[in-house]
């Protein structure tokens, strides 16, 4: 399966596959309809999950990889369930 790269940050870059990529962008997707949904912006969101908003676009545009438990700080900073982030209603 042909490969793409996710810039992690200015010194790193992963390998995923395409379905790979495609989750990450819904996943950020969703994310980005849920902040919209709360009225919040990115920068409100990175503060409520003390997370840098520069973090949140990137998670928003399907470039990060990211891991659990900065799910779980964006789920609740939300109020949505965790599950609510990683499936889709589709």
């Amino acid at each position: 399966m042909l490969l793409k790269h996710i810039m992690l940050d200015a010194r790193m870059v992963v390998n995923v596959n395409l379905n790979d990529r495609h989750f990450l962008e819904e996943l950020g997707y969703r994310v980005r309809e849920w902040r919209i949904a709360k009225g919040m912006t990115q920068a409100e969101l990175a503060d409520a999950c003390e997370l840098h908003r520069t973090f949140i676009g990137s998670v928003e545009r399907g470039e990060r990889n990211v891991a659990i438990i900065n799910l779980r700080r964006i789920a609740r900073a939300l109020r949505v369930n965790l599950a609510d982030l990683l499936v889709s209603s589709k």
